[in-house]
């Protein structure tokens, strides 16, 4: 039986400026929670992702190396987090290239009942706006493990390494343009 999320995470997730979703770690990882300023990036309101993994932020972009580091930290469990940029679409069906990161949340009791995800749009970010947004990831993990330790859960893979900003963003640009080039766009 899955456990819910206590009340204090959800308290904080909602008050993060950072776009933040937790998602089941079982099944088909099915989202239990996004914040505002997820639903700001994307164009989705909770009512319309609860329930659903968010792999449909994919819709047919191949995302064929990103795909593959999510698949292998979900079938991994002692891979502690993901870090990716991936091409997602916002609900107007605009693209995106998603700097996503995501950690397993697990009980005192070692159980993962929960999968936590950041989200940046680093599609057309200047090296010091992913700066700063790895500045407010490493701030919200900060403020994120005393709260969910309070609750029984640790954050795990807290003492991630922020990648290089500038291959990032250079990353992200080319996924941006091969998608802007493909037939149809």
């Amino acid at each position: 039986m899955q456990q819910e999320l206590p009340r204090s995470l959800v308290d904080y997730l909602r008050q993060s400026r950072v776009a933040l979703a937790v998602a089941s770690a079982h099944d088909d990882n099915h989202l239990l929670m996004v914040n505002d300023p997820f639903s700001a990036l994307t164009g989705y309101t909770a009512d319309d992702v609860v329930g659903r993994n968010c792999r449909m932020l994919q819709r047919d972009a191949p995302n064929v190396q990103p795909r593959a580091k999510l698949r292998d930290f979900l079938v991994q469990p002692d891979q502690t987090n993901v870090r990716t940029p991936i091409v997602n679409f916002r609900k107007d069906g605009r693209p995106f290239v998603n700097l996503l990161y995501m950690s397993r949340l697990r009980g005192i009791d070692g159980r993962c009942d929960f999968v936590f995800a950041s989200q940046f749009d680093v599609s057309r970010s200047q090296p010091e706006l992913l700066a700063e947004y790895d500045e407010q990831l490493r701030a919200t993990l900060g403020k994120l493990v005393p709260i969910a330790g309070d609750a029984g859960i640790v954050v795990e893979g807290t003492l991630l390494t922020i990648a290089n900003s500038a291959a990032i963003v250079a990353q992200a640009k080319m996924m941006l343009a091969d998608l802007e080039s493909a037939p149809g766009a």
